[in-house]
């Protein structure tokens, strides 16, 4: 199981498009603040159907879309 197994799963289950998440709300909803290591996880993220489109440091903003099957 992935650290950031929760994140992906909320995403997953609210079913949004995209999603603009502060490094907060992503800390609510995982319990530990993302680290450093989230760059090598957010890979995991496509078997979720989602990706990272965005992060920002200057804003504490991490951005993802849902991947559009063709």
């Amino acid at each position: 199981m992935s650290k950031y197994e929760k994140l992906w799963k909320y995403l997953k289950e609210n079913n949004k498009e995209e999603y603009k998440l502060s490094y907060e709300e992503i800390k609510n909803i995982l319990g530990f603040d993302i680290d450093h290591s989230f760059l090598t996880y957010k890979k995991e993220l496509k078997e979720y159907g989602y990706e990272v489109s965005k992060i920002s440091i200057k804003e504490k903003t991490v951005d993802f879309k849902k991947i559009v099957k063709l």
